[in-house]
């Protein structure tokens, strides 16, 4: 007990040099005060609106004994939820059979093993202690979406309590889960069992979703209606989390107080087991403390990415054709990167899977097993991802360096080089996943040029995000202050206005392609916008010395 304790008081004096540390530069509060601040002001608004119009709606009561007579929008709303839970858990699962978890960090590594201290002691305090951050996130998360819907619900502090606990237990009970496998595996290798065991499970809960789907008038009907049903509120951790948190509708303390208590149980068996069968864990600790160190120094940008990074043909021999001289160089340089990573540059595995996912989608949408809404959702999805890809773009650094600025030829050469395979790979990427779609599926034909220019466009706003304040900017802090006001004012300034466009674009015509027209619209002016500026900033590059 002394030693925990002593661990206890070692975070406690850590915690108070970091408020130290923050009070001698406040400004890096800034961007967290932007999250409260703007959690606040919905709360007002929402509670303002509630107020004035009329008081909260009730929420209404699931029938999800059988599928007559059932409210199908709200039980597909509760399997999406517990459909991506599920997919959560066995892909956490699974990765636990491939490598480690750590709880630890390399000071930690250095100091406490080699201090005076059981193991034991030190795994069971950093064990529990990997609840704060669940903890701290599933505050954040429900903050955020109770002040969505406050004016809908009543988010009472009952409510908010078991649902931030539904959240952070979830996502806490996965690493004492991962870390005991790959611990049964040290002593017993069984590796082999349990990765078994893990796609069986998922086998059959895929069957949990699609037997009862085909059984139904339409799939997408009975798709949830097994996974919704109130005995399934006690499958292990996903059950008991749903369980906790739908107290905002059975309103039932002692239920969700039995699903947390279920919890502690299962955290103290697991906790048994780990101490029984861990032994002196440092070794199998030591690579994945490691690895999560890279891992976060590459976030923060301390190294650079190298191209074997999430690579499938590093060691591959390239026969590459003459691409020419001048800024053209900077298209080779991107082809050999591709060529490494995947098998053809323009495209490769990846890719292929997302559209093979976009046309079995279109061909069940074909047989009325899934709503065309389904397909369109994904069709959002890869909107979505490719912005982010934007926002990812890896050799940015590159700009700064003495090979972009002494190559003769103009910045809008340079610039169309730097971009020229991604756009080259989106149109095709595009075409392939959206023209196959539209023909099976019997969509708007307007849908295939939009979905390309709308995926090229926010590609481009994500990639000027990240190089405007890349390039502009020299010192650390301000790109990472500015970086987050710039997306917010993107955000407001041009996400907001498009979606709202599309939106009503939407409500006026009930079809999605004028919806999608709505979004590429408005899109078009965030994206002229920022590569106005991106090419503004370009002309304005210093040789620096890195």
């Amino acid at each position: 007990m002394n030693e925990i304790r002593l661990l206890f008081r070692k975070d406690i004096l850590i915690l108070i040099n970091n408020l130290k540390l923050i009070l001698r530069n406040p400004v890096r509060l800034l961007p967290y005060a932007g999250i409260g601040g703007y959690i606040f002001f919905m709360y007002y608004l929402r509670l303002k609106n509630r107020d004035d119009d009329a008081p909260a709606a009730e929420i209404p009561e699931l029938d999800l004994n059988g599928l007559p007579e059932v409210n199908f929008a709200m039980q597909n709303i509760v399997g999406a939820v517990t459909i991506l839970a599920l997919g959560v858990l066995i892909y956490q699962l699974f990765n636990a059979t491939k490598k480690n978890v750590s709880f630890f960090k390399m000071a930690d590594v250095n100091l406490l093993f080699t201090a005076p201290v059981k193991p034991e002691n030190i795994l069971i305090y950093y064990m529990a202690r990997s609840i704060l951050p669940s903890l701290g996130g599933a505050i954040i998360f429900v903050a955020y979406f109770s002040s969505q819907a406050i004016d809908t619900y009543d988010i009472s502090i009952g409510n908010f309590i078991f649902l931030v606990l539904a959240a952070a237990l979830f996502f806490f009970i996965i690493s004492p889960i991962k870390f005991l496998v790959y611990t049964l595996n040290s002593k017993y290798e069984v590796m082999g069992y349990i990765r078994m065991g893990v796609v069986i499970l998922a086998v059959l809960l895929s069957g949990m979703i699609i037997i009862p789907g085909l059984m139904a008038e339409k799939f997408w009907q009975g798709m949830s209606a097994w996974i919704t049903s109130p005995w399934f509120d006690f499958f292990p951790i996903v059950g008991w989390s749903r369980g906790i948190g739908t107290y905002i509708l059975h309103q039932n303390a002692i239920l969700s107080i039995g699903f947390v208590a279920l919890y502690g149980i299962s955290y103290f068996v697991i906790l048994k087991l780990v101490i029984r069968f861990a032994g002196y864990y440092y070794e199998d600790v030591l690579e994945a403390t490691k690895s999560n160190e890279e891992q976060l120094e590459k976030v923060k940008g301390k190294k650079q990415v190298g191209e074997s990074s999430y690579s499938l043909n590093t060691k591959k021999k390239l026969a590459l054709p003459d691409f020419g001289t001048g800024a053209k160089a900077f298209y080779w340089r991107n082809y050999v990167h591709s060529s490494r990573q995947d098998f053809h540059p323009l495209f490769g595995l990846y890719s292929l899977i997302m559209v093979g996912i976009g046309i079995v989608l279109s061909i069940l949408s074909l047989f009325e097993w899934f709503s065309h809404y389904f397909l369109y959702g994904y069709l959002l999805i890869m909107l979505f991802l490719y912005f982010f890809a934007g926002i990812g773009r890896a050799n940015v650094g590159d700009l700064k360096k003495p090979f972009f600025i002494l190559i003769p030829a103009t910045w809008a050469s340079k610039f169309w080089n730097m971009i020229k395979l991604d756009l080259l790979q989106i149109t095709l990427f595009c075409i392939a996943l959206i023209v196959p779609s539209v023909l099976i599926a019997g969509l708007n034909w307007y849908i295939i040029p939009l979905f390309l220019f709308a995926t090229i466009e926010i590609y481009l706003v994500g990639f000027g995000i990240n190089i405007i304040p890349q390039i502009a900017l020299d010192e650390g802090w301000d790109r990472k202050l500015i970086k987050p006001f710039m997306i917010g004012g993107i955000v407001l300034f041009g996400f907001v206005p498009a979606f709202t466009f599309s939106v009503v674009a939407f409500i006026a015509s009930k079809q999605f392609v004028w919806a999608l027209f709505g979004g590429t619209f408005g899109l078009f002016f965030v994206a002229a916008i920022l590569m106005h500026v991106t090419l503004d900033v370009l002309k304005r590059l210093e040789f620096k010395e890195m």
